[in-house]
């Protein structure tokens, strides 16, 4: 009796864990997640400047003319004059130097830095970028750029061998740039806000319009393309765009999707959408392989022989695989994306065999999704 009652108050507490345990819930994500501000934006900064102090690992300056020439630049704006001397440094080094310029900038902030050679320098290890401008598309300098490079390689060599890991040839400095520009953008006066889809779709668009409609009133926000959500500023939020944004960007909404496969023939990498679909399609797998091996024999005569030659006697052996052992799948109509990696694996298919079963599926009519070959 004690181990019935046992049993029952086990089964009677599992039942009541089951209904405490919530429903699954669809996925669902914030708004702030799926959108970008319009306005609100990086922009892309360039330079070109020198990186000194190299252990002998810099440019050629006969041969990278453009460093000789910037390096001269530079010692003559410092009172040292070496223009016609033949210099024969390898401690410097021509480079680019890249950074993007956050929204909102502020005079004095910090930003990372991307700098690559551009001459026949071996390595950047040990190296100080010198104060070098950054630029913008509208050619003014918004920030400078100096400090000691970072690099995620390093490269060895010697009178016969040589070890390279990584690219020593490019590099970073954190936090090496410093703001000196600020960009105009005055986020409070705009009487509209329109955000722009990361991927558009007319059913996110329109979910996420509703969802700032039901927060906000009725005819605030409209999908005006499904890349494009409108949004008029509320009377009680003129002059506080950032607050609205606060609001709004929190609100959670489920986005859609299109169908899609995507596959990068040269890695073999497949990536299927949930939502791709297959009417009913009957798929084989084989492979016909054919394997010549070759070993050859060594003929010779008999010990003590007077007459006859060493020669090499051919010796062939063909094999032939038709692939007789695999079947022919049946995939039904409706068939889900699990259904389909299912029936693959069962014809023992590799990613490059899946990648041309996709293909043909898709040239046969089959295949309800977009397919994207990279």
């Amino acid at each position: 009796m004690a181990e019935r009652r046992h049993v029952r108050l086990v089964m009677a507490l599992t039942a009541v864990l089951a209904l405490a345990m919530p429903m699954a819930a669809p996925a669902q994500m914030r708004i702030k997640d799926l959108v970008e501000v319009e306005g609100v934006r990086g922009n892309q900064l360039l330079g070109y400047g020198l990186v000194v102090g190299l252990n002998g690992t810099g440019d050629r300056l006969q041969n990278s003319p453009f460093t000789q020439q910037s390096l001269e630049g530079m010692l003559e704006r410092l009172g040292v004059n070496i223009t016609g001397l033949n210099v024969k440094t390898r401690n410097v080094a021509a480079v680019m130097v890249t950074a993007t310029l956050p929204p909102f900038p502020r005079q004095g902030t910090r930003l990372d830095v991307s700098i690559s050679t551009m001459g026949d320098a071996k390595s950047l290890s040990g190296g100080n970028l010198i104060a070098t401008p950054l630029m913008g598309a509208d050619g003014k300098i918004y920030a400078v750029a100096q400090g000691p490079v970072a690099t995620a390689g390093y490269a060895v060599e010697g009178a016969a061998a040589s070890v390279t890991k990584g690219v020593p040839t490019s590099g970073r400095i954190a936090n090496g740039a410093i703001v000196e520009r600020e960009v105009d953008f005055d986020l409070d006066s705009l009487a509209r806000v329109r955000l722009s889809l990361r991927n558009p779709d007319f059913s996110t668009a329109n979910r996420i319009a509703l969802a700032v409609n039901q927060t906000l009133g009725g005819g605030t926000a409209r999908a005006t393309d499904p890349a494009t959500v409108d949004i008029a500023v509320p009377a009680n939020y003129q002059g506080d765009v950032a607050g609205l944004m606060t609001r709004i960007e929190t609100l959670p909404i489920k986005p859609d999707q299109v169908a899609r496969v995507v596959i990068d023939e040269q890695s073999g990498t497949i990536v299927m959408g949930e939502n791709v679909r297959i009417s009913t399609v009957a798929i084989a797998q084989g492979n016909l392989t054919v394997r010549v091996t070759e070993t050859p024999q060594v003929s010779q005569p008999a010990p003590f022989a007077t007459q006859g030659q060493t020669t090499t006697v051919p010796r062939t052996q063909i094999q032939v695989d038709e692939g007789e052992g695999q079947r022919v799948n049946v995939l039904e109509g409706g068939a889900s994306l699990r259904d389909l990696v299912n029936g693959l694996n069962k014809l023992g298919a590799t990613p490059r065999d899946i990648i041309t079963m996709l293909q043909a599926i898709k040239a046969a009519g089959a295949l309800h999704a977009e397919l994207e070959v990279m």
